[in-house]
């Protein structure tokens, strides 16, 4: 016996020590792609001595003697720290993850090469200016530098996930930047389903004011009315089995409530206190680890210039230079249209135009596959645009037999100089030069705010479609694409482009709200991404006579609820206060000691209050009662409350307080009833998973932001070290915007932010503050990848100066690139 326990422990001790040492191995190969920020690198790709100097959050401060060396060194610092994440958004906008990834990312591929992004931007290179294809061949060659270094010096193969993903890395090349640049505008669209979702509505509810109260106009003057989709699209079948987007995290194609969001405002000098304009921004993305931004700061010919890039883009997207601040938000413009083919009986390769029918035009597209064979696509086009399957967007549903489904959208262009603009608005030295640069603009659509030293405006850039007047649908559902009315004819002049310059109430702003009222077909949108925020931001920028950065920041950091505000006493008039005693233990006495809770509450969306979370549950459940009867299994597709629904039923707005009566029962329930019914729905929700001691919840453990790894975000214990959990403020309609993933047994975790926040002071251009959601490292064993995150969760900043000798003093090194000659 004493024996075998001897050589059990000497096993177990071998056992052991194997452990230890694969460990070690796998730690000091992981290490080996730790970049070393002190050094001097010789390179032919300078024409001159080059210097990176990192401040003390790793910020690269990049000064070169030529514009083409500063976007060498960007390029070269991007792939320094990022380039696991460059080489996968590349893969995903060329449709090549299954290379790498096998078929989980197979749905993925096929969907973006039916969008055919690569060719788009290799197309697109071309039609660059001159100073923007310098800029790109240097930030090209600059990644390139890395990657021969990685391959020559055997630097762990750059990051640590090439080691579990060893395929060989493609040199850079310009269109591979821009069809990143594409990419983010597939993230930021959401107009394409808006537009299957109402036709799938109203095929099942004909009554136009209830399509009206689900999916309601955002207030201001109303628009005609629709027809209903079934008469525009005669034999639409009204229930097809679908298949959900890709629900793959490295998916680029957002759900219907995540497409895009930000906040932007700048105050001119006579609404700020110091006398300087002010500018504050964050654009909101879906979270993840490493936050998809990347600071930095360059020294360019024009000055310098700060803020958050993306890395595989070179130009800062948003940020300051010494004359001129620039913040964007989405604007939601209508430029997306679901165009319904019509085959041709006798030659399904023919598709029905307004001259007749005409050949598709048609490529093959072989789709690699780790571990499998190759997948074949047929990719087809007609003179709308890309044919998509019908499981995209459920496009199936309101699709005919014998028909397909075209997508147009001017993210396809093969002419798009949206990286020239966005290269020239870092130049630009004046409000009216960043105007003129962004004319080249063409997608995603934003709202630029901008201010400079003398004052400040507001501006949507992007292409607008313009669209006939007879269009059937105006935009707002799919239709016909072989009526000429339907077709799109070009681009509305970039004049016509809604502006607000020099306000006379000093102060611009865009919270995703409905900024004009126009008539089709000059109207921006139909579908707008807020109708909450907006409220609170008001009441914040009127509130004060002149502002500070403090208050801008204060402002960005706004957890105050104007929703829950609003909607509570509307929702829970009747419940307060009312009914008998009850005993501990009961469903009527938990349901009182909620009441109570949320009678003392100011609708502030803290992490350590409960109030939040008992709030946010029961409008939740809510919700699914008032619509789950009529709307049957499409019900599942409303993950979010719609804060104009509930409002419509409660006031019963054009008879809206109908969806409170239950259609399969036979009483007639009331919209107290629903709201009593919801509440205990929510209160059992919450006690089954958090406990009945309403006092002790917290927010907080409900709303966590999952800043995630795309890739080892899932593996066993790796995801402890990849992973950045937070508990959190904010919701889906504060300022400090949090919105929640919806779905999945926590459908209140934090999912999508402002990864990125900035407050730009131009009375004092080096108190500018800014800050990252995670940190300036893709490497998980870096110090920086995560030394942000709770500077970002604590609503902290860090400053964002242009003075040289800040950034040198506690540097955390400075990488020289001198030429090799």
């Amino acid at each position: 016996m004493g024996l075998f326990i001897q050589w059990l422990l000497r096993i177990a001790g071998a056992m052991l020590v194997i452990a230890l040492l694969a460990m070690t191995l796998i730690y000091f190969l992981a290490s080996r792609s730790l970049p070393e920020y002190d050094k001097t690198l010789r390179s032919n790709g300078v024409s001159a001595p080059v210097e990176i100097v990192r401040d003390n959050a790793n910020v690269p401060h990049i000064f070169g003697e030529s514009d083409a060396d500063v976007f060498f060194a960007l390029g070269y610092a991007h792939a320094q720290d990022r380039l696991w994440q460059m080489v996968t958004l590349r893969r995903t906008a060329q449709g090549r993850l299954s290379e790498v990834f096998g078929t989980s990312t197979l749905p993925i591929d096929k969907l973006l090469r039916r969008l055919d992004f690569f060719t788009l931007a290799v197309q697109s290179v071309q039609h660059q200016d001159e100073r923007t294809t310098a800029a790109l061949r240097a930030y090209s060659n600059g990644v390139n530098t890395r990657i021969d270094e990685i391959n020559r010096d055997s630097l762990g193969r750059g990051a640590p996930e090439m080691f579990l993903f060893p395929n060989a890395i493609a040199p850079w090349q310009p269109a591979d930047s821009i069809a990143i640049q594409k990419l983010m505008a597939l993230q930021l669209s959401g107009h394409l389903e808006e537009e299957v979702l109402r036709a799938r509505v109203s095929l099942i509810l004909p009554d136009e004011n209830r399509l009206l109260d689900i999916l309601p106009e955002a207030p201001g003057t109303g628009v005609a009315s629709l027809p209903e989709y079934a008469a525009l699209v005669p034999e639409t079948p009204r229930f097809t089995a679908t298949t959900p987007l890709p629900s793959h995290p490295l998916s680029p194609f957002p759900r219907r409530p995540l497409a895009g969001a930000s906040n932007a405002w700048a105050a001119a000098p006579s609404r700020s206190a110091s006398g300087g304009t002010l500018l504050a921004n964050d654009p909101h993305l879906g979270l993840s680890a490493p936050a998809i931004w990347y600071l930095t700061r360059l020294e360019l010919s024009s000055g310098g210039v700060i803020g958050g890039t993306i890395p595989g883009i070179p130009t800062i997207l948003t940020g300051r230079s010494d004359d001129l601040g620039w913040g964007l938000t989405s604007a939601y413009v209508d430029d997306q249209d679901v165009f319904i083919e019509q085959l041709n009986p006798e030659n399904p390769e023919e598709y029905r135009t307004p001259g007749g029918f005409e050949p598709f035009v048609t490529r093959k597209s072989i789709i690699n596959i780790a571990d499998e064979q190759p997948v074949t696509l047929t990719l087809r086009w007609t003179e709308n645009g890309p044919v998509l399957p019908g499981s995209h967007y459920s496009l199936g549903t309101v699709t005919p037999e014998n028909h397909v489904a075209a997508l147009g959208w001017t993210a396809l262009s093969a002419r798009d100089t949206s990286m020239s603009a966005a290269v020239a608005i870092m130049y630009a030295k004046s409000i009216q030069g960043a105007l003129d640069a962004a004319e080249a603009y063409i997608s995603p659509a934003q709202n630029m705010v901008v201010a400079d030293r003398e004052t400040v405006a507001l501006k949507v850039i992007g292409a607008l479609p313009r669209r006939d007047d007879e269009h059937q649908s105006k935009g707002r559902m799919p239709s016909l694409g072989w009526l000429a009315q339907n077709q799109w004819q070009g681009r509305l002049p970039y004049a016509s482009n809604p502006v607000f310059r020099s306000p006379i109430g000093g102060i611009v702003g865009n919270t995703n709200n409905k900024m004009v009222e126009r008539p089709f077909p000059l109207h921006v949108s139909y579908v707008w991404g807020d109708t909450q925020r907006i409220q609170r931001w008001q009441r914040l920028m009127q509130g004060r006579q002149v502002h500070t950065r403090d208050s801008f920041v204060e402002a960005q950091l706004d957890t105050v609820s104007f929703t829950a505000r609003s909607l509570l006493p509307l929702v829970g008039g009747d419940l307060w206060f009312t009914g008998n005693a009850a005993p501990d233990g009961s469903t009527e006495r938990l349901r009182q000691r909620a009441l109570t809770l949320l009678a003392e509450w100011n609708g502030e969306m803290n992490e350590h209050l409960p109030e939040p979370l008992i709030y946010s549950a029961w409008l939740r459940a809510l919700q699914v009662r008032l619509i789950q009867d009529e709307m049957g299994p499409l019900a599942e597709e409303f993950t979010h409350i719609e804060p104009l629904f509930i409002e419509r039923v409660f006031r019963n707005v054009d008879g809206a307080g109908v969806w409170c009566d239950v259609i399969q029962s036979a009483p007639t329930e009331s919209c107290t009833d629903m709201a009593r019914l919801a509440l205990d729905d929510a209160l059992l929700w919450i006690s089954e998973k958090y406990g009945t001691q309403l006092e002790s919840l917290r927010w907080g453990d409900a709303h966590q932001a999952t800043h995630d790894h795309q890739v080892l975000g899932k593996v066993p214990l790796l995801r402890y070290f990849v992973n950045i959990r937070q508990s959190t403020s904010g919701g889906d309609n504060t300022l400090q915007r949090g919105r929640t993933s919806g779905i999945g047994p926590n459908p209140f975790q934090n999912v999508h932010a402002g990864a990125y926040r900035g407050v730009y002071d131009f009375a004092d251009p080096d108190s500018s503050v800014f800050v990252i959601s995670t940190g300036q490292s893709g490497h998980f064993l870096s110090r920086f990848y995560d030394d942000m995150s709770q500077l970002w969760r604590r609503g902290e900043y860090v400053p964002m100066s242009l003075d040289p000798e800040l950034a040198r003093a506690a540097s955390v090194g400075v990488t020289r690139l001198v030429p090799k000659q």
